[in-house]
Order: C-alpha cells, then sequence, then structure tokens
C-alpha cells in the first residue's frame, strides 16, 4: 500500500461528508419517486446491452481500468471513498462546494425528500437493466483488486453494468441545476465526478459509469416536468438560499479542489 500524498487534505477531505459537527441522518428511502412505474420501464428499456465479452470496448474497458490502480491511496481516492455514500441526506453534501453551502450543518427536509425521491428513480431505472446485465464488476474480474469501500464477496460478484452510482450522481448533478441553474455547470461537475469515482473504487468499468450517466441525465429530463417536482422546487430552493445566507460553508472544498485537479490515468 503507497502512503496518502498528503495527510492534511486527505483529512480535509473527509470533511466534504460531514464528518466535522453533527451530522444529519439518512433519511428512509421513498417507496415512489417522481416516475410512475411506466416511465420507469421504458427507460430501463431503452438501454443497450453492455459490451460483449471480449470485444473491442470491453477490452478497451479493461485496459482503462487497470490504470486507475495507479490512484490507490491518493487523496483522489480518498474523495472517491467519500463519494461511496450515495443516500440522501449525506450524499447531497458532496454538492456543497459547488452549492456554495454547507448543507451538513443546514435543516432542508424539502430538499432532502425532493433528492430521495429524484435517487429513487435514477436507482430503479439502473437495477431494472442490471437485473437483465450480468456483467462482471472490475474487482470481480480481478479478485486481488482493492476496492476504495468496504466489499464482501457478494458485491465482488454483483452486476457492474450500469453504473448506479454514475446513475445518481448524474441525477443529482441534473436536479441541482434545475434548482440552480446558476451553478448548473459546477454541480454538473460533481455529478460527474461521482461516476469517475468509481472507476477510480474499480467498481465499474468506463461503458459503466458512461451509460449510466446517460441514464441519470434520461431520467431527470422528465423528472422535472413532473408537477410534483414542480410543487417541490419552491421549497428546495428556499432552504438552499437559508442554508447560503447563514454563511457556512464546508471545510474540505479546498481539499476537494486538489483532488479533483488530479490527472487522471
Amino acid at each position: 500500500m503507497r502512503p496518502v500524498a498528503a495527510l492534511g487534505a486527505a483529512t480535509a477531505i473527509l470533511l466534504v461528508v460531514g464528518c466535522a459537527g453533527a451530522s444529519k441522518p439518512v433519511v428512509t428511502m421513498p417507496t415512489e419517486g417522481f416516475l410512475a412505474e411506466g416511465a420507469i420501464a421504458r427507460l430501463a428499456e431503452a438501454v443497450p446491452p453492455p459490451p460483449a465479452v471480449g470485444s473491442t470496448q470491453d477490452l478497451a474497458d479493461k485496459a482503462a481500468s487497470a490504470r486507475y490502480v495507479a490512484l490507490e491511496d491518493s487523496d483522489r481516492w480518498l474523495l472517491a471513498t467519500s463519494h461511496a455514500e450515495l443516500r440522501p441526506p449525506l450524499a447531497l453534501q458532496h454538492f456543497d462546494c459547488a452549492l456554495g453551502v454547507r448543507l451538513g450543518s443546514a435543516e432542508t427536509p424539502a430538499l432532502d425528500r425532493l433528492m430521495a425521491r429524484v435517487f429513487h428513480d435514477a436507482n430503479s431505472v439502473a437495477e431494472r437493466v442490471k437485473a437483465r446485465a450480468a456483467r462482471p464488476r472490475p474487482i470481480g474480474d480481478d479478485p486481488n483488486r482493492r476496492a476504495c469501500q468496504v466489499v464482501n464477496a457478494a458485491a465482488r460478484k454483483s452486476a457492474s453494468y450500469p453504473s448506479g452510482s454514475a446513475t445518481v450522481g448524474a441525477a443529482y448533478g441534473e436536479a441541482f441545476a434545475a434548482l440552480e441553474p446558476d451553478r448548473a455547470e459546477a454541480v454538473r461537475r460533481i455529478g460527474h465526478q461521482i461516476g469517475v469515482s468509481r472507476l477510480i473504487c474499480a467498481m465499474h468499468y468506463p461503458t459503466d459509469v458512461a451509460v449510466g450517466e446517460e441514464i441519470g441525465r434520461a431520467v431527470v429530463v422528465e423528472v422535472v416536468q413532473t408537477p410534483a417536482f414542480q410543487a417541490d422546487v419552491a421549497a428546495a430552493r428556499a432552504e438552499l438560499e437559508a442554508a447560503r445566507r447563514s454563511g457556512l460553508t464546508n471545510p474540505g472544498c479546498a481539499a476537494e479542489r486538489a483532488a479533483l485537479a488530479t490527472v487522471l490515468p
């Protein structure tokens, strides 16, 4: 195991997920999202199958994944570890720096509920595709490959395509962009980086992440048109503005910027 490059920066990265101060509990996942069952099924059906084993794309994915071993134990690896948490409200703190707030210190029940429903829709589509596409993960293809999170035997054998994490990350980015258009580029970047983290973690191949991001974006295109989403927008925006008025920001932002500046292999 290689030593961490900068302990001070790495420690600060951990603050991005709200380790400093009182953290908010994970909300109970909703039993329904914004989209009807028919929309979930249609979106899942539109996703193509994964690359065939031994195909040009499959081999390119595996070669690209192998290069990410170079980032093990780096500060970007530690940020990828924090990105493994994707349940609201904790996962929403990944967007603190892009939003200029500290959501871990704010009361945001409307925002939490809205994003939990986005999570439900995005994850539902991804899981439906996974059920019919049994592509192994990088850590499944190579039992000696390290993950940046604790995984058991079942997790190593679980399906890699599409990346549910990349799906949810992209969906969060699009939902935040709808709530705060002036920060659309910044929040979409973090949504994308959550997908990149899954490459660094050896949990997914590049195609898995790219397709997952496409699903996440497609889901939110439909979500934002629903009356239920539109009904929740005003309250969620008001909570974000209140959090910004508090003047509190995440102390891990400098470390996040440094980690995200890492040159990818």
